[in-house]
């Protein structure tokens, strides 16, 4: 499976994590986990192909482990 791309293509990404701060703001922490899932399942269904998916979870996943950001 070919690597994950992860140089940054957001025109934006400070407005877009500001977005996503906001869409959590007031909900409970099981609603905030609810939101994200409701985010990935609903992005995930717009890109149609199971193998960039799977290989922006298994980035996520060795991100999250290593305590690190993408590059």
């Amino acid at each position: 499976m070919a690597e994950l791309p992860t140089s940054p293509r957001l025109r934006d990404p400070d407005a877009l994590f500001v977005r996503l701060v906001r869409a959590h703001r007031d909900l409970s922490p099981e609603q905030s986990r609810r939101l994200d899932a409701a985010l990935v399942l609903l992005l995930a269904d717009r890109l149609a192909d199971p193998d960039p998916i799977d290989r922006a979870i298994e980035t996520a996943r060795a991100v999250v482990l290593q305590g690190e950001t993408p590059a």
